[in-house]
């Protein structure tokens, strides 16, 4: 800012930079979603009979088998 009004060296105008006009998925985390990463919280869920059960932080819950069908388990 060298001349002190918020411009930069090339006469951008305040406020271009990174984390302005933040526009779909703002504030829903890095990936958002059901989606793998998507955070601690949530149910792993049987595709084949659609049991649920609590997701535990730090495993996936492809690494989970069904307790009712042993069917590999998905994130809901």
């Amino acid at each position: 800012m060298p001349r002190g009004d918020g411009t930069g060296p090339y006469g951008q105008g305040p406020g271009t930079g990174r984390g302005m006009g933040m526009g779909s998925g703002a504030g829903r985390g890095r990936m958002g979603g059901s989606r793998p990463g998507a955070g601690p919280s949530g149910n792993c869920v049987c595709p084949s009979c659609g049991a649920k059960v609590p997701h535990q932080a730090g495993v996936p819950c492809y690494n989970l088998s069904c307790p009712k069908c042993g069917a590999k388990m998905v994130r809901e």
